[in-house]
């Protein structure tokens, strides 16, 4: 590779081509030329995954103050207010802009936008297209992308670590898979929108991309990190042997469907008076106790009561892949299990992505504002997504008015880094720390279990860094490095939190403190609690 081509020069740098990414960068090219670099192809990222929708408020029948309660309800005292009232109130616009962009939201008769229910919603307020929203919202957004002059989009880029240079984020060291050589892209403005963390754990809905990346270099770089603990497992993924990562959409549930055991007895009401309304949280730990009670592989999910008309023409993806399979879902009920679905936890930020790295954005799942709480409402996480994209691209054209040159930094060095003769020790910790975070630190905790993850954790950390740094960079180390930081912090957070809360259930302290507190990390240490200031929804540290 030509010398020239190591450096890539930037306004903007974005990492991730998930909703938040791409929504930023079409806003934010109005300001500058922006570069978006996706580990893989441009389509891998949870947004194409995503089935139900996104809430937002269209019905006279509903209000914000109604999906504000529903919101901070769900959140389990742990949201904060402002941010949810902003967010929320934010949501319609945001909505009509993404068919702006070409983004078909399913319709009805009167060719209103056909709202779907969702637990824990009491309105319909689900925006959707059928059950392939996310793909649907993910096609507008890569071809207005691809359209746009201003955007380079670099797929088969997995970024390292951020440079930090006098407190000052500057851009990113940056792996071209393709021609296995480490770049330099500098920029004024870089943006984290690297999605989710959920290949730490054995089950999950998410793509394979979904490996903490944004928030493990933010944590290295001196980032606050915030309410990591706080993993929300999704009720219903398939359990199939070749579906892989394939989620059951929460929006069957909000039809109708019903959750069984392999008898055809339903079971929630013996947990939930909502039955399978309840909230995710109270639905994943329902079906955990019923696995763990009857020793049970999988339990089932039953929409074939209804008609199979509607069925089809309700959820056509669903439906057609699980036929794939050999399920007919018309016809007779869908094994599942609980997965690792969604971080409510990330880069502590404003509403805007702002973190406390100068430089420095965090939108989307990478970021932690503090809308969620302790347990996130069904098809509010697109929502945020795409209302930070929107106040992180207006925070962006701030920040590049006032800092209107790009600094170089050093060239990568590999040191004395040689290929490596043992990629089993890759693989081997893998699903060493997966099967750890699985058993240990899934969706019922105890204080005994985390502290064997503790101790293992620091083990599969130290080796993962000899490795790290003795042998070159490859794209399943980078991933599997930050694997092992984000399993850290999890850890960390959830021995740290003294109650149950949301979903952060544990058996020692069941019950909830009367105080909802944030929990904050950075650079390995763990900080003081903050309070959560209920007027404004922001907290300030205390003790610090």
């Amino acid at each position: 590779m030509n010398s020239a081509d190591a450096e890539v020069k930037c306004d903007v740098l974005v990492i991730g081509s998930g909703i938040a990414g791409l929504s930023f960068a079409l806003k934010a090219a109005k300001f500058g030329e922006i570069v978006v670099i996706t580990k893989n192809a441009l389509s891998d990222c949870a947004t194409n995954l995503a089935q139900a929708g996104l809430a937002a408020v269209f019905s006279s029948e509903d209000s914000f103050n109604a999906h504000m309660q529903d919101t901070m309800t769900v959140g389990d005292g742990l949201c904060h207010a402002g941010i949810a009232e902003q967010i929320i109130s934010s949501g319609p616009d945001r909505i009509q802009e993404l068919a702006s962009w070409g983004v078909q939201f399913s319709k009805n008769d009167k060719n209103d936008l056909d709202l779907g229910l969702e637990a824990g919603h009491s309105h319909r307020r689900i925006v959707h297209a059928k059950d392939i929203t996310g793909a649907e919202v993910h096609r507008a957004l890569r071809t207005a992308v691809l359209q746009n002059p201003q955007i380079q989009v670099h797929e088969q880029h997995i970024a390292i670590n951020l440079n930090i240079h006098a407190g000052r984020c500057l851009g990113a060291y940056v792996l071209d898979k393709t021609q296995d050589f480490v770049k330099n892209i500098s920029a004024r403005v870089t943006v984290l929108a690297t999605g989710g963390l959920g290949k730490s754990f054995l089950f999950t809905s998410n793509p394979d991309v979904a490996s903490g990346d944004g928030i493990a270099m933010a944590y290295r770089a001196g980032a606050t990190i915030m309410n990591m603990e706080f993993i929300q497992f999704h009720p219903t993924l398939l359990y199939h042997p070749y579906a892989k990562s394939f989620l059951i959409s929460e929006a069957l549930r909000g039809e109708g469907a019903r959750l069984i055991d392999g008898e055809g007895n339903r079971f929630m009401s013996n947990y939930d008076s909502r039955l399978e309304l309840a909230p995710r949280d109270c639905v994943a730990r329902a079906i955990d106790s019923e696995l763990k009670r009857t020793g049970v592989d999988h339990l089932y999910l039953d929409i074939s009561f209804k008609d199979p008309k509607f069925v089809k023409k309700r959820f056509p993806g669903i439906y057609d892949k699980c036929l794939s399979l050999g399920i007919n879902i018309a016809e007779e009920p869908i094994p599942i299990v609980p997965a690792a679905h969604y971080a409510i936890g990330g880069v502590r930020t404003t509403l805007s992505g702002v973190t406390n790295i100068p430089n420095l954005l965090a939108i989307g799942e990478t970021a932690c504002t503090g809308f969620h709480g302790a347990n996130r409402l069904a098809s509010n996480s697109l929502l945020e997504a795409a209302v930070m994209a929107h106040y992180g691209a207006k925070e962006c054209s701030d920040i590049l008015q006032k800092n209107r040159s790009v600094q170089s930094f050093s060239p990568w060095h590999a040191g004395d880094a040689v290929d490596s003769d043992e990629s089993v020790v890759v693989s081997q910790n893998w699903m060493e720390l997966r099967l750890l975070m699985s058993n240990y630190v899934g969706i019922v905790r105890s204080d005994k279990r985390l502290r064997r993850a503790t101790k293992r954790i620091v083990l599969l950390q130290n080796e993962i860094d000899q490795y790290y740094w003795d042998f070159k960079i490859t794209s399943d180390l980078i991933e599997l490095r930050n694997l092992a930081d984000v399993a850290q912090m999890i850890i960390d957070s959830a021995l740290h939190r003294k109650e149950s809360r949301g979903v952060h259930y544990t058996v020692d302290y069941p019950q909830k403190r009367q105080s909802a507190k944030d929990t904050l990390i950075r650079k390995s240490v763990m900080s003081d609690i903050i309070d959560l200031n209920e007027k404004n929804g922001t907290g300030s540290p205390k003790n610090k």
